[in-house]
C-alpha cells in the first residue's frame, strides 16, 4: 500500500508552526476532559466537584508532559541524555513514552484526589475510560509523522515510510490506533455506561491497564524495536517488558474490584 505522505505540519502562519502531533495531544486532553465530565454526571453519586473539574485538565497536562518525557529519558535513551542533559527539556525534538506519561498522569490524579478528598480509584476509572481517546489520536499522529513504524513485511498492507530503509513495513501505528485506541475505548464505554462497573472502584481502571498491556504486547511483535535499544530480553522489546507490570496490576484491580464500592 502507498504511504499517504500527509504533511506533518497542519498549519503554518509565518513563524507559527502547528503540527498534527501537537494537535493530537490537544484533542486527546480536551475531548477527554469533556468526556470525564459527561461520564461523571451520569453517576448516581458524582465524584468531581466544580473545583476538582477545573483543576483536572492542568494536572492531566503536567502528568502527560513531565511523565512522558521522563519515561522516555529513563526507559529509552538514558545513556544519550546523560551525555546531553540540556536536551531533556527540548520537547520539540520529540521523544515521549506512553508508559511514562501514564505513570505521570496516575501520580498527578492521585495528588488531585488527595487535594480534593476524592476516592483515588474512582478517579483512576475516569482516567482509564478517557485515555484511549488520546491514544487513538496520538498513534494517528505517529503515522502521519512516519515514525514508530513496523517491521519489514511482504504482506500487501506493507508501506514504505519516509526516512526509512525503503523496505515495506507494517503500519503498526494504525494497529495501535485501532486496538489500543478505538476498540479499547468502545469496550470501556460499554463497561462504564451499560454495567455497574463504576460502582466498584478500580474495575474500569484495571480493565484498561490489562487491556492496553495485552494489546500493546501483541502489536509490538509487528513494530520495529527502538533503534538505540533493539530487543531487550530475547525476542521482547522494552515496550513489551513495560507492559507486563501493567497487565499484572490491571488483573489484580479487576479481581479485587468486587470488594470495593463507591463511598
Amino acid at each position: 500500500m502507498p504511504f499517504p505522505n500527509i504533511d506533518p505540519i497542519a498549519l503554518e502562519l509565518g513563524p507559527l508552526v502547528i503540527r498534527w502531533y501537537a494537535l493530537a495531544y490537544v484533542a486527546g486532553i480536551v475531548l477527554g476532559y469533556y468526556y470525564l465530565g459527561w461520564l461523571d454526571k451520569r453517576q448516581p453519586k458524582p465524584l468531581l466537584t466544580d473545583k476538582a473539574r477545573d483543576d483536572l485538565m492542568m494536572y492531566a497536562v503536567l502528568g502527560i508532559i513531565l511523565g512522558g518525557r521522563l519515561g522516555y529519558v529513563l526507559f529509552y535513551n538514558l545513556g544519550y541524555f546523560l551525555q546531553h542533559p540540556a536536551e531533556i527539556l527540548q520537547l520539540w525534538q520529540g521523544g515521549m513514552s506512553f508508559h511514562g506519561g501514564m505513570a505521570g498522569v496516575i501520580f498527578a490524579f492521585w495528588l488531585l484526589a488527595r487535594r480534593h478528598q476524592l476516592q483515588p480509584l474512582r478517579l483512576l476509572d475516569y482516567l482509564a475510560a478517557a485515555a484511549p481517546m488520546g491514544l487513538f489520536f496520538g498513534r494517528l499522529a505517529n503515522f502521519i509523522n512516519g515514525e514508530l513504524y513496523g517491521r519489514v513485511t511482504q504482506h500487501p498492507i506493507g508501506m514504505v515510510f519516509p526516512n526509512s530503509d525503503g523496505l515495506p513495513r507494517h503500519p503498526s501505528q494504525l494497529y495501535e490506533a485501532t486496538f489500543e485506541g478505538a476498540v479499547l475505548f468502545v469496550v470501556l464505554l460499554l463497561l462504564a455506561t451499560r454495567t455497574r462497573a463504576l460502582a466498584h472502584p478500580g474495575l474500569v481502571g484495571g480493565v484498561f491497564l490489562a487491556g492496553y498491556g495485552i494489546a500493546r504486547f501483541g502489536i509490538e511483535f509487528f513494530r520495529e524495536p527502538d533503534a538505540q535499544l533493539g530487543f531487550i530480553l530475547g525476542p521482547f522489546s522494552m515496550g513489551q517488558l513495560l507492559c507486563l507490570p501493567m497487565i499484572a496490576i490491571g488483573l489484580v484491580l479487576v479481581f479485587t474490584a468486587r470488594g470495593r464500592t463507591v463511598r
